[in-house]
């Protein structure tokens, strides 16, 4: 066990896995606060690399067993340093660092018929988090990130996918090329179609049958798809709504329309 007390280069090394994307990038470790989402990445085989606490005499028996299961990573730290580290104003009692696998469009398996979700520059931690717990409700197999955007690794991301993160499969693509080849030879494998989604759509979802296989396409929270990417899709499709405003919080419709896919594989 580690004692710390002062800002030596372990703690700086845990503040930039919380503040710094390069950091996170580098090392392929992210830093995980709030024990639902801690909780969810203990039920993967994701190492863990840290266990940090500050009042080891009074965790919960869930903390105690933590902590023994991992007591040689275990990081003992003074109060005013944890809280330092901890964006709740009552810190939780444990919080981990943890080692991610990423993978390419290259090691991807996909099922026979597969669902995907392509996400263009996502800009907003908490919808993206939103997402990723829709997703995993809903038993989409990718989701691919395009364009420069938010980093999926951050602590805010996961907090707010309640740890959903970690049952994901994410894929940062390069350029628009790569994912223009990748969809072809999809479409070659599985007739893939492509579905994008955009409040200005000429067809409506009340008027459409989704299923899989499919990728979605989401836009950018204030930009919306760009030309490239609708350019990609088979059809841009619309939620019909009535009220004052005239779209949908991206998080809100993008469960819609994975609600539409998962309910339409349910009912075969």
């Amino acid at each position: 066990m580690k004692l710390i007390s002062v800002k030596n280069a372990e703690y700086q090394i845990i503040q930039a896995l919380k503040t710094n994307r390069v950091k996170r990038s580098q090392t392929h470790e992210v830093f995980v606060e709030g024990i639902e989402s801690i909780k969810q990445l203990l039920n993967t085989d994701i190492e863990i690399t840290r266990v940090i606490i500050y009042d080891e005499k009074n965790l919960s028996d869930w903390g105690k067993n933590l902590v023994t299961k991992h007591k040689s990573k275990l990081i003992n730290m003074s109060f005013d340093l944890y809280k330092e580290l901890c964006d709740r104003e009552e810190p939780s009692e444990v919080l981990v660092t943890a080692k991610i696998k990423p993978i390419s469009l290259e090691d991807l398996s996909l099922p026979e018929k597969p669902f995907i979700l392509i996400f263009d520059r996502p800009s907003d931690y908490g919808n993206f988090g939103s997402i990723l717990r829709s997703a995993n409700s809903f038993n989409v197999d990718v989701i691919l990130v395009i364009g420069h955007g938010i980093d999926v690794y951050d602590p805010k991301v996961i907090r707010s996918s309640l740890g959903g993160i970690f049952h994901a499969k994410i894929i940062q693509i390069e350029s628009m090329k790569v994912l223009e080849n990748w969809i072809e030879i999809q479409k070659g494998k599985s007739h893939l179609q492509v579905i994008g989604t955009d409040s200005t759509g000429s067809v409506s979802l009340s008027n459409t049958k989704l299923e899989k296989p499919i990728a979605l396409v989401l836009g950018n929270e204030a930009k919306g798809m760009s030309v490239a990417l609708k350019n990609l899709c088979d059809v841009i499709i619309s939620i019909p709504i009535s009220g004052n405003v005239n779209s949908l919080n991206v998080a809100n419709a993008a469960s819609i329309f994975m609600w539409e896919v998962y309910k339409n594989e349910m009912s075969l």
